[in-house]
């Protein structure tokens, strides 16, 4: 195909993706400070009050008892294990089967004497600051459209992953006969580079060019793993699962009931028994090790309990992948998770994903996922500039084009015009 019809292609798709670029770009950026920023526009309900020194916090399961009693019009089927220090807990509510949705699904709950002391539903704008970061990443994730926004993006994303090549392969030397007798690196050298000298056109389109081939693999990274996020059925696993091996979600395993079992026969404290026993067993046959419990849910809809924990074959720091999902009536083992050295594909996947979300290496990942989106809105601004100074350099050759050519003079006894 020649190249011609490649630049037309990267130049148009890139208009396309442009818009939502600069959206994902800039909102990812803020969304690698998530925790942080969160915690510091709601002081009132995240931060724990002070208690008196001894008076530890409440289990977990004791902490969702409390909630469930003084929320009776909902249901409480989330549980985070890890302890936050000075933080209060939250907890994600439901609504009963077949009731209207709930004025508030996430609750702040005060972790040394359970009551609820703040509430919001999230996502919702119209609550103002106290939603600003859950907002920030139904833009980034869905556009704050729902399942169609995601959909949308996730075509994007698609283009992007492709776009991608075809940008890098655009910036590659042409043929040495072409531009004189210099090796190919050097050839190649100038697209690296970014000649401020060169005039504010110059710049823009060095600024794109280069933009895009320094952080080119992380730009590669955001692309496939947000095909991963929003068409992860539809696209990414089946592509990665004619690459590589894959587990599968243990909880694809457990069938739909024909009706949902709004509690779980067995109950929390047992179920909880039971999943550890199996991580123990999983632990001791795939040889990791249980760093720390990160949390443990019930799905109605499929009668199950799943506990995830941080294990030494999880690549991020803060939540978990290993899990084990078991039989919330009889407590049997369904299915298991390990994210890394089991199957090529889920670790690539972990990885991938690990990367998206600076969930690794501190505050160095977050500040180079945090450089990375403000690039991405840069490439997208950048790549518009230069289709806008193009578009208008071709009708000012269309329109001097269309001017017909001065006539000579003609002699005349009207004057002389020496």
């Amino acid at each position: 195909m020649p190249r011609r019809t490649w630049v037309l292609a990267h130049r148009w798709v890139g208009l396309v993706m442009a818009g939502f670029l600069v959206v994902v770009g800039l909102t990812g950026a803020l969304l690698a400070w998530y925790h942080e920023l969160d915690r510091a526009l709601n002081p009132a309900l995240m931060r724990a009050a002070a208690v008196p020194a001894g008076n530890s916090a409440l289990d977990p399961l004791v902490l969702r008892e409390r909630v469930a009693a003084q929320v009776p019009d909902a249901l409480v089927h989330y549980v985070g294990l890890k302890r936050e220090p000075a933080e209060n807990a939250a907890f994600y509510l439901e609504p009963l089967p077949g009731a209207a949705p709930l004025v508030h699904d996430e609750v702040f709950v005060d972790p040394h004497t359970g009551f609820i002391v703040g509430a919001r539903r999230w996502g919702d704008i119209g609550a103002g600051l106290t939603n600003l970061m859950p907002f920030v990443y139904r833009l980034h994730f869905e556009l704050a459209l729902g399942r169609i926004g995601a959909i949308v993006l996730g075509v994007v994303a698609l283009l992007w992953t492709i776009d991608c090549f075809v940008a890098a392969w655009l910036t590659l030397p042409l043929r040495r006969s072409r531009l004189g007798g210099r090796s190919w690196w050097a050839r190649w050298a100038p697209a690296w580079a970014v000649r401020w000298r060169g005039g504010a056109m110059r710049v823009n389109f060095d600024l794109h060019r280069a933009g895009g081939l320094w952080p080119w693999a992380m730009l590669l990274v955001l692309a496939w793993s947000s095909v991963a996020f929003n068409l992860g059925d539809e696209v990414y696993h089946p592509v990665m699962r004619t690459l590589f091996t894959m587990q599968g979600d243990p909880r694809d395993r457990a069938p739909v009931l024909p009706e949902p079992l709004a509690h779980p026969p067995m109950g929390w404290i047992d179920g909880l028994a039971a999943a550890r026993a199996h991580v123990a067993g999983l632990a001791a046959r795939e040889g990791f090790a249980v760093v720390e419990e990160s949390n443990f849910a019930y799905h109605a809809d499929k009668g199950v309990f799943h506990l995830r924990v941080r294990s030494t074959r999880d690549v991020a720091e803060r939540h978990g992948q290993t899990g084990v999902v078991v039989d919330a009536r009889d407590g049997r083992l369904i299915g298991s998770f390990v994210p890394t050295g089991k199957a090529a594909g889920d670790t690539v996947t972990t990885w991938l994903l690990a990367l998206h979300m600076a969930a690794f290496w501190g505050l160095p990942m977050q500040l180079f996922v945090t450089i990375v989106g403000v690039a991405v809105a840069m490439l997208s601004v950048t790549g518009v500039v230069i289709w806008a100074q193009r578009r208008r350099s071709r009708r000012s050759r269309v329109a001097l084009a269309a001017v017909p050519p001065a006539r000579a003079i003609q002699p005349s006894n009207e004057g002389d015009f020496r």
